[in-house]
């Protein structure tokens, strides 16, 4: 067994991103909309923060190439990924763009929603808060849908899931 022991300094990352990578993760993808259509991105940084006002929370990475599209946004979605929805989660990892490989409609507020995820939380922005190199969105959440299944879970770099004892 190795251990290892280090402040978290900048030339340190590697080593902190394999300690924060310990941590197994649900997988998300984040939809909105723009004015050159729909976007996503796949996030691993989501949380509950609120039951009364329901909130939850996800982070950007300010560095993305779909920073400005979702740090615009004032509603989006967010769809917990079932284990056998891997191949979409990768995809929309490296294009945000591209939503020809999934199933997806959209809501009344232009949201883009994708079909057959464990849970999708549809959410209007609450708040933003800068947080080093990503920034927190909040979202109130005015709209959920759940069913059971295997979530999809990242841990390692590796992906992997868990039943529903159901």
């Amino acid at each position: 067994m190795t251990k290892k022991s280090f402040a978290p300094t900048p030339d340190q990352s590697t080593a902190f991103r394999e300690a924060l990578g310990c941590f197994g993760t649900g997988v998300t993808v984040v939809t909105t909309n723009t004015e050159k259509g729909p976007r996503a991105i796949t996030v691993n940084s989501f949380s509950s923060v609120s039951l009364d006002p329901p909130l939850v929370l996800w982070c950007l990475a300010k560095d993305s190439y779909r920073f400005n599209s979702f740090n615009a946004c004032q509603h989006y979605s967010i769809h917990v990924m079932a284990q056998e929805q891997q191949d979409q989660a990768l995809r929309f990892a490296r294009d945000g763009l591209d939503f020809s490989h999934a199933e997806w409609g959209t809501d009344h507020k232009g949201r883009p929603q994708l079909n057959d995820c464990l849970a999708r939380f549809d959410c209007q922005l609450h708040a933003k808060h800068e947080a080093g190199d990503h920034l927190i969105l909040i979202g109130e959440v005015e709209q959920v849908m759940y069913r059971t299944g295997q979530g999809l879970i990242f841990k390692r770099g590796q992906f992997g899931g868990f039943a529903d004892l159901l």
